[in-house]
């Protein structure tokens, strides 16, 4: 087959336009992506008299040099408990991402305690529980860098409690499946949160500022009356040598983190895990850098699919599947690193032809045991006398039951628009992708405001017409303003990625390098041995 043949003019007034405005959209992201390490770093004196490397220098030390770091959830919290966009806090009071420790791929929590003291937020709770699925379903060490006053309390809710024991819960079953779960106590790790380096196979912690304590001095003495300091109750050295909590004693920050470089490398983790055998393959032809000018901002401005993947897979070099037939729906065979994958995008609305021609396509990945990407960028299923009568329910359910029902990988990227229900048939967030991550210009919802709005003025003008009353045209007016509002105020990345509808938000320029590290991870997945066991390491 010829390399597809790109039809963008990197010169074109179209082309400029769609560059500008994404790039405003990506520096806004860079800006938000700042904030953490910002705010962080104005402990910096705090932790050096503490003799404590700040939170992501712990992080930098940890990880191997130069090699990629996957964040998780980087805007979530973001417009969350707040609606000024200048004083919201993206990713909350924690880091996480996936990086490799000494050559093993690991899934790593930070807490980071130059924010709020490292207190749990809604948003910093998602973003562990989060990391913790991960770690469960792709069979990736949980590496958890613990110093947190635990819950925030001054916005304390029942169901924030509640839910909370799921970050518990889930290091029991990590360890059950056969997954390591470490932890280093850098600091504090109060109440509930003790319980963090208390369900981790290995724990190491630094003398003089780790300490774990179900209740600490103030709460002992409220409760009981008993006065005791911190280091009786949970210093380091006490659980190094009384309590048997912690496995390794480290002097400072520094040689706890070259302590769990060097554990992680003795367990030999890869061991068990062949290594893809990929062939020679080649960057794209067209430069990963014109996706900026590529995908326009604004939905409602088509574009085609092929373009993008054109500047994503190995060689520009894809099969078009069916291309023909449901030509809006694009199905293509390619390569991206090596690794073999089926893509599944949209060129518009999903037809009954394109619903047919995508559950065939996906049913054949399945069977050929090939990952799948879904590249999102529909207004939905398409409707009308037409589709209707063709089927579109039930071509639209196959297609959904068919995406549902995969058993190899899946990863979903929201590239543009994302409406109605073909959000779900494009693998949408609660169809549990093994990944899912967003472009800052995607768009969600059940529709677009200004549909929305206009259906309920349609809907109320046929209620008022059966009763025979006027429709009150002033107060429909207000309401399509106020529906269109709500609506779109909700659909923008920014509010959905805050509202952790995603596993985090990238630069679209990058949607090679984040495809390629997540079919390596799936990958590696699908070929690791681990070894379970009945109720996760019993530690003595």
């Amino acid at each position: 087959m010829p390399v597809f043949n790109s039809k963008i003019n990197a010169s074109s007034d179209g082309f400029r336009k769609n560059r500008q405005e994404m790039l405003e959209l990506i520096g806004q992201l860079e800006e938000l992506n700042s904030r953490g390490a910002i705010l962080s770093a104005k402990r910096a004196a705090r932790f050096e008299a503490r003799g404590q490397l700040l939170p992501r220098e712990r992080l930098a030390r940890l990880l191997d040099p130069g090699m990629p770091f996957m964040a998780i959830g980087n805007i979530a919290g973001y417009l969350l408990d707040t609606d000024d966009p200048a004083r919201s806090l993206p990713g909350s009071t924690i880091i996480a991402g996936i990086g490799f420790i000494a050559g093993v791929r690991c899934v790593v929590v930070v807490d980071d305690s130059g924010i709020q003291a490292g207190s749990l937020t809604t948003a910093g709770a998602y973003r562990i529980t989060r990391s913790e699925e991960i770690a469960l379903q792709q069979k990736l060490p949980f590496v958890h860098l613990v110093e947190s006053a635990g819950g925030d309390l001054l916005n304390y809710t029942v169901e924030g409690f509640s839910k909370g024991g799921a970050l518990f819960g889930n290091l029991a079953k990590l360890s059950k499946a056969g997954i390591p779960v470490i932890s280093i106590l850098h600091g504090s790790s109060t109440a509930g949160g003790a319980y963090m380096p208390g369900l981790s196979d290995y724990v190491v912690a630094v003398k003089g500022n780790g300490r774990a304590f179900l209740a600490g001095p103030p709460l002992l003495k409220a409760a009981t009356g008993e006065i005791a300091t911190e280091e009786e109750l949970g210093g380091a050295e006490m659980h190094a040598t009384v309590s048997g909590l912690a496995e390794y004693l480290a002097e400072n920050d520094g040689q706890a983190v070259q302590i769990t470089r060097e554990l992680i490398g003795r367990l030999h983790w890869n061991k068990d895990c062949e290594r893809p055998t990929r062939g020679s393959y080649r960057a794209p032809i067209y430069d990963t850098d014109e996706l900026a000018g590529v995908i326009p901002c604004d939905y409602r401005t088509p574009y085609d699919m092929r373009e993008l993947v054109a500047r994503t897979v190995d060689g520009s070099d894809f099969l078009d599947f069916k291309p023909r037939y449901g030509a809006a729906t694009v199905c293509l065979q390619a390569e991206i690193m090596g690794l073999p994958c089926g893509i599944l995008g949209n060129n518009g609305s999903i037809d009954p032809d394109g619903a047919t021609k995508a559950t065939q396509f996906l049913q054949l990945c399945d069977q050929a045991n090939i990952p799948v990407l879904f590249l999102q960028n529909t207004t939905g299923y398409i409707v009308g006398t037409k589709s209707e009568q063709a089927g579109m329910i039930k071509h639209g359910s196959k297609m959904i039951q068919a995406v549902q029902n995969l058993e190899v990988p899946r990863i979903t990227m929201m590239t543009g628009a994302s409406f109605g229900a073909g959000n779900y048939g494009m693998c949408g967030r609660h169809f549990d992708p093994d990944f899912l991550y967003t472009f800052p210009n995607a768009r969600t919802g059940v529709m677009g405001g200004e549909q929305a709005a206009k259906t309920m003025s349609i809907v109320a003008r046929g209620k008022a017409a059966a009763t025979g009353v006027e429709a009150d045209e002033d107060a429909l007016t207000k309401q399509e303003a106020a529906l269109t509002h709500m609506f779109d105020s909700q659909a923008g990345a920014f509010y959905t990625s805050g509202h952790m509808l995603d596993d985090g938000m990238i630069d679209p320029r990058d949607t090679r390098n984040t495809l390629g590290f997540l079919l390596e991870t799936c990958w590696e997945t699908r070929h690791r041995t681990v070894r379970p066991n009945s109720f996760g390491i019993a530690r003595m």
